[in-house]
Order: structure tokens, then C-alpha cells, then sequence
């Protein structure tokens, strides 16, 4: 039973300084929310001034999207039908995400290509039937005037 001790107590050594660690991020995140919760304050104060019947509640909060750093908007798509047109036979999602980041800079981490991944297949599913067509387990996908 030594043993089981031992490591139970090295699992606890570990923890704590996980929850320490995470403790310090929510205490760093806490102090930066409380400045952009005053510096918010401060532009409602000025537009009460500039106009005193303003509902500043109306105004949403605005989402900023992470940008892809190879695909502008709305290219990604139009990028994998030229693939599409270039290849052989029929291709899985993941051999047109590779076609399209082959040779791009900066070089994908795994995170961003498995992104670049579902996001191509959720356009390629979206399209299905209509200018692609994926058939099969993983689905490999080939332009619908192929497909005929």
C-alpha cells in the first residue's frame, strides 16, 4: 500500500499546482475584465452627455471571428472545386484540406488543420448535390458534372 501512497500523493502534488496555475490565469483575466468593464463605463458617460436619452444597453457586443491565414473569406470553398477540378478522382476532406495548405505559409499546426478540415466539410455538406457530390464512409467528394 506504500505504493499507492506515494503516487496519489505525487497526483495531489500535481493538481495543486494545476489549480494554482489555473487560479492565476482566472486572477490575471479577472483584473483585465475589470478595466474594460471601467474603460465601458467611461464611453457610456460620454455618450449620456452627448446625448441623454441614449440606451447604451441596446448596443451588443460585437464578436471578433479569428481570421484564417490563408483563406480569405468566403475562398475557401471556390479553393477546394479547384482542387476538385485538378484531381484525379473522387477526394476525401482531408486530402483536398492538404492539397490547399500544400506549399502555403505559414505552416499549419495540427489544431488549424483539423479546423480547416471541418470547415471545408461543413461547405463541401452544405453544397451536396448541387456542385459536389461526397458519397461513401469517409465521404469523397468529386464535382457533381464528374459524378455524371
Amino acid at each position: 500500500m506504500p505504493r499507492a501512497e506515494i503516487l496519489s500523493k505525487q497526483a495531489l502534488h500535481t493538481l495543486t499546482q494545476l489549480h494554482a496555475e489555473l487560479a492565476g490565469k482566472i486572477e490575471t483575466n479577472r483584473k483585465s475584465g475589470d478595466k474594460l468593464r471601467s474603460q465601458m463605463v467611461q464611453v457610456e458617460a460620454v455618450m449620456k452627455m452627448l446625448d441623454p436619452d441614449f440606451n447604451a444597453r441596446a448596443i451588443s457586443a460585437k464578436r471578433r471571428n479569428i481570421g484564417n491565414p490563408w483563406f480569405k473569406r468566403g475562398t475557401l470553398y471556390r479553393s477546394a472545386v479547384d482542387v476538385l477540378r485538378r484531381a484525379a478522382g473522387p477526394m476525401t476532406a482531408r486530402q483536398i484540406s492538404e492539397a490547399l495548405l500544400a506549399g502555403k505559409t505559414p505552416t499549419a499546426t495540427r489544431k488549424q488543420e483539423e479546423a480547416l478540415q471541418a470547415a471545408l466539410l461543413a461547405a463541401l455538406r452544405v453544397r451536396n448535390g448541387k456542385t459536389v457530390v461526397g458519397e461513401g464512409s469517409p465521404a469523397r467528394w468529386q464535382l457533381k458534372e464528374a459524378a455524371n
